[in-house]
């Protein structure tokens, strides 16, 4: 079974930094694309940051400068690291990728379970 599990939210004042990780488990033959996404109470799930297999990053503007996305292939992992929080960051960060279970298989999407981050003032 694939799956992806997050790691590393939690609770950090305002101007702190965190960690999330993302790793996936499982028969894998491949990851394309993987982001983080995040979803504030009563709003839409919204794009943090996205990066390509071959390392093409892109940030949403609200977290441009202050997020960094990265991914380690070899472990089938994605980063992201979270600095100069603001309690606006405050979220449920979800992680995504696109995977293969068969080598030269169709790519299909994951989704986690979901990481909070409360970011206070």
């Amino acid at each position: 079974q694939v799956q992806l599990v997050e790691s590393g939210g939690g609770l950090v004042q305002a101007g702190g930094a965190l960690r999330l990780s993302c790793a996936a488990s499982g028969s894998i033959f491949g990851i394309h694309h993987m982001r983080w996404y995040r979803q504030a109470p009563g709003k839409q799930r919204q794009l943090v940051a996205h990066i390509s297999s071959g390392g093409t990053t892109n940030y949403a503007d609200s977290v441009k400068g202050r997020f960094t996305i990265s991914r380690d292939n070899a472990k089938n992992t994605v980063y992201l690291q979270m600095n100069s929080l603001k309690p606006e960051d405050t979220a449920v960060y979800f992680c995504y990728a696109e995977m293969r279970r068969q080598p030269g298989g169709n790519f299909y999407t994951y989704w986690g379970q979901g990481t909070q981050v409360t970011v206070s003032s």
